[in-house]
């Protein structure tokens, strides 16, 4: 049953794929045809130096053929690689299912898996290790830095690329020079998006009229967030009586806090990773911070990490998935994911399936011409294919702007019983 569940869905996705593309040609914005790839050094292959697991599968319908090479480049260990690993895994449940249900017209989907450490030079050595070793296309980066650092050179490669989780807008445009990164596509909302949507819940939904922001200098994911929460506050007339800013190594946040206290706002936007909101959330509560706590999708994993829920209890973030969902593809997908990991899916695992999903349904459809895999011919049909996507995936329906960025709806998830819980949708 799971492997014709499998099969069907990257047939129909390849099928949509096929049909858009038919219709829409590639209606690429952007620079001049680049250049195919001639990677650099680095060492690839497995992030830990156990033997990797390239999601062959192990059934009897598992393909014999030559294998389809993609990489993986993400943060699997260090300081974010929850969010690398579950990105990773969550990937590699769909090249495993997708293997076991006879891979692409008999060739298996080999991942190769590079740890860029959430660092942007390591991501760069770990792109070019990727093309030496022969990928077709690349998921990742996961973190926003470390994609926008790869991002130019995958450009210039016409390297077909996916990330489930790059939410910085930066990934797929450089406001600067005016060009959209057509190569690379993405599963996740942009930090515009996010902010915005926070803003308007609270202003809709809590009914505040007061807000405070404190933010991280040092991480761009932080800033944009940010930007864009301050941006549609004072649009839809959200009173902002505290910004606050600290660096990315700090600890101590009392100074900004206290300030934060004094002026006492009905939220408080913190747009940062798990690690850090679970400090500063403790922080702020023994700084007499009364304002429900809001923010964006890095906080996914903060229940995980505290053992004291109270900072962060009645908190609200954005986020794509909920394993609360009851939409069926949801719950295979959490049922799947828990048989093979033996715990549940975050959002970021979600966005990883969806990536791989959307990224071999797209490499189905370069498989049907006449282009030898890996050509340049074959990565632009690739990338044509994701640019096309019109899908149903596990976070959501998936259909893209002319800026590659994804046009979905968001989840919001309420912290609450020390739990993540599943809101709603808005």
């Amino acid at each position: 049953m799971k492997k014709r569940r499998i099969l069907a869905l990257v047939l129909a996705l390849a099928l949509c794929l096929a049909l858009v593309a038919a219709c829409g040609g590639n209606g690429s914005p952007g620079g001049a045809q680049p250049a195919p790839p001639a990677g650099g050094g680095g060492n690839g292959g497995d992030d830990n130096g156990e033997p990797e697991d390239n999601g062959g599968g192990e059934g009897e319908g598992t393909p014999a053929g030559e294998p389809i090479k993609i990489g993986i480049l993400g943060p699997f260990t260090g300081a974010v690689a929850q969010y690398g690993v579950a990105v990773r895994d969550g990937a590699l449940l769909y090249i495993e299912q997708f293997n076991a249900a006879g891979g692409l017209n008999g060739r298996p989907i080999e991942a190769v898996l590079y740890d860029d450490e959430h660092d942007s030079v390591q991501a760069l050595t770990g792109y070019n290790s990727l093309v030496d070793q022969g990928v077709t296309a690349i998921i990742g980066g996961v973190t926003s830095g470390p994609t926008m650092a790869v991002v130019p050179f995958g450009f210039e490669d016409d390297m077909p690329m996916i990330t489930a989780s790059a939410t910085h807008a930066g990934v797929t445009y450089d406001e600067e020079s005016g060009v959209v990164y057509t190569n690379i596509v993405r599963v996740c909302f942009i930090d515009p998006f996010q902010g915005e949507k926070m803003a308007d819940f609270a202003v809709n939904v809590l009914e505040a009229s007061t807000a405070a922001v404190i933010f991280n200098t040092g991480v761009d994911y932080s800033i944009g967030l940010k930007d864009a929460f301050l941006e549609k506050a004072a649009a839809i007339g959200l009173e902002i009586v505290a910004e606050e800013a600290y660096a990315a190594e700090a600890v101590d946040f009392q100074s900004q806090l206290t300030n934060i206290a004094a002026r006492n706002p009905d939220v408080l936007f913190v747009p940062d990773y798990y690690e850090n909101v679970a400090l500063l959330s403790q922080q702020a509560m023994a700084a007499g911070v009364t304002a429900t706590l809001l923010g964006a999708d890095g906080w996914d994993g903060v229940v995980g990490v505290m053992t004291d829920h109270a900072p962060v209890e009645g908190s609200f973030y954005v986020s794509a998935y909920s394993a609360e969902d009851t939409t069926p593809m949801v719950q295979d997908f959490l049922r799947d994911y828990m048989d093979k990991y033996g715990h549940e899916p975050n959002m970021f695992a979600a966005q990883g399936y969806d990536a791989a999903a959307i990224l071999i349904a797209a490499l189905a459809v370069a498989e049907a011409t006449d282009h030898e895999t890996g050509s340049l011919e074959y990565r632009l049909a690739v990338i044509d294919a994701l640019r096309a996507t019109n899908t149903t995936g596990v976070t959501g329906q998936i259909t893209y702007d002319s800026y590659n960025n994804p046009i979905k709806e968001a989840v919001i998830i309420n912290i609450t019983g020390g739990a993540d819980r599943f809101w709603g949708k808005y």
